[in-house]
């Protein structure tokens, strides 16, 4: 999808769930054939004319002005992270570079330390795609235990989490609720879609998890956007068995993010991932006995 084809299709959703009695517009008690405001009604909100509305939806439009847009967004009571979204994919008309890849993801020093001083707290570096930059001891085994733990290194098999999350059936058992941490990852890739539309890769991912998951498609084309920040999410987890997780993600600008995951001191939360602690330290010291057990013996002579 082009940008302009985007936007109109995330104008049409958002128009449709909002209703007549949500914006103030009077029906009279006309029965009305789909659901949402009409294109005149949302127009005369926004204060711009129905045939320009109309050419945005349908992407005959080149741009939009950011003072239309704001009028717009104000019309269809779009929130902030929304709002930004819909100047992203208004940004038809702006210089951008396209063709060319970005730049590989790469975790920074300071990140790593950052990974090695949460070693009792889960934690994953999180790409722009949702791609497994990096992740300490703990956070592998909460979230992907069943994985090689050097996978992130490998970029060929760096492990994609969203990815994971629709095809794997290990990551898509550990969450309880699954649907709701599904539309939390897609509204996030959402995001990330209109704010790198050069990105091929990224891209790719989408096209081929709406073939291979119609969840995703169908989630794909609700058009919901938010950041994932902060969230509490119930798992079940196959070593130490249920816990509520509260993941937070630490972001600074662009760039990689760590994502973390707490639990509430004292609870039965806790105790599960200090089991989980425990038994993961205990499998580390068994495979570094196992690799000193085979080493060759140095020669005596």
């Amino acid at each position: 999808m082009d940008g302009k084809t985007q936007l109109g299709s995330f104008l049409r959703a958002r128009r449709s769930r909002l209703g007549p009695e949500d914006a103030g517009v009077p029906t009279y008690g006309e029965p009305r054939r789909v659901p949402g405001l009409r294109r005149e009604e949302l127009a005369m909100l926004a204060g711009v004319s129905t045939s320009y509305y109309t050419r945005l939806e349908q992407g005959q439009s080149l741009s939009a002005s950011p003072e239309v847009l704001d009028a717009i967004a104000g019309a269809l009571r779009l929130d902030e992270s929304e709002r930004r979204h819909l100047h992203d994919l208004g940004r038809v008309d702006r210089q951008r570079t396209r063709g060319r890849p970005p730049a590989p993801e790469r975790v920074s020093e300071a990140m790593r330390q950052l990974l090695d001083a949460l070693g009792e707290v889960p934690a994953i570096v999180l790409g722009r795609r949702s791609d497994a930059l990096a992740w300490n001891r703990l956070g592998h085994a909460l979230f992907a235990g069943h994985l090689d733990p050097g996978a992130p290194d490998l970029p060929t098999r760096r492990p994609n989490m969203a990815r994971l999350l629709f095809l794997d059936p290990h990551v898509r058992d550990l969450y309880v609720d699954w649907p709701t941490r599904a539309r939390a990852v897609v509204a996030n890739l959402r995001l990330m879609a209109a704010q790198h539309p050069e990105d091929v890769a990224l891209h790719a991912l989408l096209g081929e998890l709406s073939a291979k998951s119609a969840e995703f498609a169908a989630m794909w084309a609700e058009h919901r956007v938010k950041p994932c920040t902060v969230a509490s999410y119930e798992m079940r987890h196959p070593l130490v068995g249920p816990l509520t997780v509260i993941l937070q993600t630490l972001s600074h600008g662009p760039g990689p993010a760590v994502v973390v995951a707490t639990t509430e001191a004292g609870s039965p939360s806790r105790a599960a991932l200090a089991l989980l602690t425990q038994a993961t330290s205990e499998a580390t010291k068994r495979i570094g006995l196992g690799a000193a057990q085979t080493r060759p013996h140095a020669d005596k002579n």
